[in-house]
């Protein structure tokens, strides 16, 4: 319980949230931050700066901890958490898959070299020109509802295809979604599946849920699993995947900093007291592939969910985008100045919120951002502002207590941004260039650092 802060005025500056640093994005930040600024003063800000060898280790600790379980699985990289081409190559080059919902993604993600039979189609009705396309390269297809089937039956009937697909429930705890069969219309479906053998190949069940709790998703997973059960009782014998989607916690600032925050969070300590509906959980006690194991340990009347996964021969998918992303980028802003308010001051960035797209949901990204370069000074208590003519563009709201005041022509540095926040939102408003991003890598012996364009 938070005190009653009626009867005594609250700090007007929040806790700090130091954000964490993957090894390499602190040697970067330290060893190699003149060219990081040349790279910003080159290019533009902001900046974008991807990091493929870290998704390689995420995505490497989660196949680790899926075969340590012995399971039949596939990792489908959820390609909308972030649009560089890098990420995509490198699930191509560890034998991974990538979840799409266009014909743009689709595209990009043949071209990095994902095989289609290892590519996930999902999305509402799908436009006849994407089924077509995902028939024709044997992707696997997740259906949203009867008359998406329908229409697949047809579509898969005049190209003489047979449709691998999945059949996306709702659960009860999504009851408002717009998205998915209920129990009811998942019967119709299951129906035309065993009435169209020739054209559709029912290969198992999706679902998605909109928060993170592992328990609702064990369950969910559960019932998914009981859910082919009696779908090959009824002669589907190819039913035998199930996908659980994303929702693997990222752990962005530690749980004691995120504890803290939250039970002194106050208005007061936002420009113009900003109040929000709700944050992402950035300090997640169990994140990433720590969290799937947990997930597979959950129990089940069959034991763990590991167990009645393997027991009945199930076929897992995950579909990780932010946990593959984490700590796999990092944005920059050029800082153009400031200005001092009471208690507080307002710096502008060249660039605009739309880089960070979390503040476009009613919501913040709250990790603290660090200035490039070396600390010194006293303490300096400052809100982000973009540098468009909106008084409503502001990438940090929150007054984040840096370590010493900003000048001109320094960077801003965002870290962990690679997950939904560097493209979600780009737009070229006021005429400005879309921000540019650049892969990085370094040498794991000299620690030598390269970096190039990321372009298809």
């Amino acid at each position: 319980m938070r005190e009653d802060l009626g009867r005594v005025s609250p700090p007007t500056v929040s806790k700090p949230l130091p954000a964490h640093q993957h090894p390499l994005i602190g040697r970067l930040l330290g060893e190699h931050h003149r060219r990081l600024n040349e790279l910003v003063q080159g290019l533009g800000s902001p900046l974008h700066v991807v990091l493929p060898q870290v998704f390689d280790e995420n995505l490497a600790r989660m196949q680790r901890v899926l075969d340590t379980h012995h399971l039949q699985s596939t990792i489908l990289f959820a390609k909308k958490a972030n649009k560089a081409d890098c990420f995509a190559r490198a699930a191509a080059e560890r034998h991974s898959g990538i979840d799409v919902a266009s014909s743009g993604e689709l595209s990009k993600a043949l071209s990095a070299g994902v095989r289609g039979d290892r590519i996930g189609l999902s999305g509402p009705d799908k436009p006849e020109r994407l089924l077509k396309e995902a028939l024709l390269h044997g992707c696997l297809i997740s259906v949203d509802s009867v008359n998406e089937l329908q229409r697949l039956t047809l579509i898969a009937a005049n190209l003489n295809q047979r449709a691998r697909t999945l059949l996306r429930w709702r659960p009860e705890s999504e009851a408002k979604s717009r998205f998915g069969h209920s129990e009811e219309e998942l019967n119709q479906s299951v129906l035309l599946c065993l009435a169209n053998p020739s054209t559709i190949e029912l290969q198992g069940f999706s679902f998605h849920l909109s928060g993170y709790g592992l328990a609702e998703r064990a369950t969910c997973t559960s019932r998914a699993i009981d859910l082919c059960l009696q779908a090959r009782a009824l002669g589907l014998v190819t039913c035998n995947r199930v996908d659980i989607g994303g929702g693997l916690p990222v752990q962005y600032v530690s749980a004691q900093h995120w504890n803290r925050f939250l039970q002194h969070d106050h208005r007061t300590h936002y420009h113009a007291n900003k109040s929000f509906s709700g944050f992402y959980p950035y300090g997640s006690e169990i994140a990433g592939a720590n969290a799937l194991e947990a997930l597979l340990q959950a129990p089940t009347q069959q034991g763990s969910l590991a167990h009645k996964l393997r027991h009945n021969g199930i076929h897992l998918i995950i579909e990780p985008g932010r946990a593959l992303l984490d700590q796999a980028g990092l944005t920059l802003f050029n800082i153009l100045g400031s200005k001092q308010r009471s208690d507080y001051s307002i710096i502008t960035v060249e660039g605009s919120s739309l880089s960070l797209s979390e503040q476009w949901f009613n919501s913040e990204y709250l990790p603290d951002p660090v200035l490039l370069g070396e600390p010194c000074g006293s303490a300096f208590n400052a809100c982000v502002g973009g540098s468009t003519c909106l008084d409503s563009d502001m990438v940090s709201w929150r007054k984040v207590p840096f370590s010493r005041p900003v000048l001109p022509g320094e960077k801003l540095v965002y870290i962990n941004t690679a997950g939904y926040q560097m493209d979600s939102n780009e737009s070229a408003f006021h005429d400005a260039a879309i921000p540019r991003k650049v892969v990085i890598e370094l040498d794991p012996h000299d620690h030598s650092m390269h970096w190039r364009l990321d372009d298809i």
